[in-house]
């Protein structure tokens, strides 16, 4: 019988805040197979047993150098053949931001891509980490074509991915420069779930808390999960979830149908 795998992603902009405000009772509510946080902001050492152990979860860390920063980690039902975090890079992997785990039918990414807003430099470290992060999948993908990436993105693609995209064309995470990268990794075959099952909806996954944007819904997507073309036919479904609250952003996810054997 073909089972169905729910992987959902969120960047819980601390992953102690978002614990105080009921995570770990949404997470046995929503039951995904495999959760990628970013932006955990907490190195393992700094969490408590349910948050490192939740029922029924491994979990995997990759934390940042600098203290309450960046960071992700993993939750999955099923223990990965592998594991390996970062990109062998040390700038961008003392930063805590990618952690790979190889299942028998597919190679799943989480990624934190870094925020190019606070200057040129950031912007550069940012293009630097995307032109890297698709050259360790390209070189990937020629032994292992069934590769999913998710995370925080940090840019929105196109002007329907955001609600005001003429006030922003020159704010970082809606340049030029960083929409293409993302034209680029769309040309080489990865797939922007989301777009491909719902086409021109408009949906976000961050608001601003500043402003209270998300009262307006005045957002932008910026959470992405992203397949191969070659794994496009297992992705069922694609989704986000607005109505999930805790962090400035909200869950994105899809749902893949497989065999049982697929994730072990």
């Amino acid at each position: 019988m073909p089972k169905t795998i729910k992987i959902l992603s969120w960047n819980v902009n601390g992953i102690r805040a978002v614990h105080k405000k009921g995570f770990l009772d949404w997470l046995k509510a929503a039951s995904p197979d495999i959760l990628c946080l970013q932006e955990t902001k907490a190195a393992p050492e700094q969490l408590s047993e349910d948050l490192i152990r939740p029922p029924g979860y491994y979990s995997y860390w990759h934390s940042s150098e600098k203290k309450g920063y960046s960071g992700v980690a993993v939750y999955t039902k099923e223990e990965p053949l592998d594991s390996q975090t970062g990109m062998g890079i040390p700038r961008f992997d003392d930063e805590g931001r990618l952690i790979r785990l190889d299942f028998r039918n597919f190679t799943l990414f989480n990624v934190y891509f870094p925020n190019g807003k606070s200057g040129p430099e950031r912007l550069q470290f940012k293009m630097d980490f995307y032109d890297a992060f698709l050259d360790h999948l390209e070189a990937l993908r020629k032994q292992v074509p069934r590769l999913i990436f998710v995370g925080d993105v940090n840019t929105a693609h196109n002007e329907i991915d955001l609600a005001r995209p003429k006030e922003n064309s020159k704010v970082s995470g809606f340049l030029p420069i960083e929409r293409e990268w993302m034209d680029k990794a769309v040309d080489r075959g990865y797939v922007d779930t989301f777009r491909n099952f719902h086409g021109d909806a408009v949906h976000y996954s961050w608001w601003d808390l500043k402003s209270r944007a998300r009262e307006r819904n005045t957002g932008w997507r910026i959470d992405y999960v992203f397949v191969t073309v070659e794994m496009l036919n297992s992705v069922r479904a694609a989704f986000i979830l607005p109505e999930v609250m805790g962090s400035d952003h909200c869950p994105v996810g899809i749902e893949l149908e497989s065999g049982s054997s697929d994730m072990r």
